[in-house]
């Protein structure tokens, strides 16, 4: 007879080392793999691209570079992404219930995106292999699954007949289904989605996914939930903003479409939810928008950024990375928690972002703009050192 495992709740001090300490124990370990502040410094002074292989030679990133001949920010890019794979596919391996199923949500959104970005590739005529380059590692099917998503005709028939054939055995077509329901039952079925639906449909796509990780983080229990939650919480309102600010000019901003098609684009969790939501349904332009997050404290002063843009260099997006990684970080400094493998990888991808950034204004000879990125674990951050510098 096998012994069942122990069930321990995420955060449990008398279990949790027991059956995910080890994986815990990599990922806090892998936070010294983050760039510094003096590797920052020293790749902002390069002149060539040669100069930043040779910097990144002796941090991290030597392995994963050591074998370009020529580097170019969208090769450091891939290269960069293929290393923080198999970091976290390592990580993957040595994961039981529940960390194992944790990680699998992480990877569900690379999913969506991919899923996204066959079916708009498609519509635009781009060539299968060059779409299948593009996409995310961490959010792959089997070759077959991934040749078989852009076949399917652009059509409301043809997306039912996707998800029927190929999404339903995979771990993001119950968001699909949930889609599919939800136009049905608004009567839109009938609908050509063209490239713009495409959007609509990956933002619905994003909501759900969101709705599901955070209903399993609060299962957990524990400081998982409440680190988790806090991020999750903060990820739906970045999407609720986003969606509202990116929707003027479009359809979506028409007023029949506020209160049904965009309102239901909003995940029904967050800062904002209910009661801010409400209020994004109605707004008509950045003036009302901004009325609203200014009821907000954690959110007036990233829109304050937004409408004061060009007078320092920074973008709403800018602020938001700024807010992501203050909070990224935090979620290192609790312990026998979930948070920090999610962290991880998102700290892992600012600090991609950031590299290719650095590169490109190397490559383009735009030095004065080098220092707009968003450094990891920096000394030199405005929480720790109340620096004004900008950042990206």
């Amino acid at each position: 007879m096998t012994t069942p495992a122990p069930k321990s709740t995420p955060g449990n001090m008398a279990m949790f080392n027991v059956l995910h300490g080890f994986p815990e124990a990599l990922v806090r370990g892998m936070r010294s793999s983050f760039l510094a502040d003096a590797d920052y410094h020293h790749l902002t002074q390069c002149d060539t691209l040669d100069d930043v292989k040779l910097n990144l030679s002796e941090t991290d990133y030597g392995d994963a570079v050591a074998d370009m001949n020529t580097l170019i920010p969208t090769g450091l890019q891939k290269a960069a992404v293929e290393k923080l794979v198999t970091e976290f596919q390592y990580l993957r391996t040595q994961a039981i219930e529940p960390l194992s199923t944790f990680l699998d949500f992480i990877t569900y959104e690379y999913m969506i995106e991919n899923v996204m970005l066959l079916l708009k590739g498609t519509l635009s005529g781009r060539d299968i292999n060059e779409l299948i380059a593009q996409c995310h590692p961490l959010g792959m099917f089997k070759e077959s699954t991934m040749r078989s998503i852009p076949t399917f005709e652009s059509t409301p028939r043809g997306y039912q007949d996707l998800y029927q054939t190929v999404l339903v055995d995979t771990p993001v077509g119950p968001y699909f289904s949930l889609f599919l329901q939800e136009a049905a039952g608004r009567g839109e079925v009938s609908n050509v989605l063209e490239e713009v639906e495409i959007e609509i449909i990956k933002s619905s796509l994003i909501k759900f996914w969101i709705e599901d990780f955070a209903k399993f983080v609060d299962s957990l229990g524990g400081e998982t939930a409440t680190i988790m939650g806090d991020l999750l919480k903060v990820r739906a309102d970045t999407n609720a903003i986003n969606i509202t600010l990116n929707s003027f000019g479009t359809p979506l901003n028409e007023p029949a479409m506020r209160a049904s098609d965009r309102k239901r684009l909003y995940p029904a969790l967050g800062h904002l939810y209910p009661a801010g939501t409400s209020m994004l349904a109605d707004v008509g332009d950045e003036d009302e928008l901004g009325r609203v997050l200014e009821l907000f404290p954690q959110y007036s002063s990233i829109w304050n950024v937004h409408a004061s843009s060009g007078s320092d260099g920074k973008s709403i997006d800018d602020a938001f990375y700024e807010r992501d990684v203050q909070m990224l970080e935090l979620a290192f400094e609790g312990q026998m928690h979930f948070g920090a493998f999610y962290a991880y990888v998102k700290l892992k991808e600012q600090e991609i972002r950031n590299l290719v950034w650095v590169s490109e204004c190397i490559l383009q000879q735009q030095k004065e703009e080098i220092h707009k990125f968003v450094p990891v674990f920096s000394f030199n951050a405005p929480w720790r050192a109340g620096s004004n510098k900008n950042r990206r």
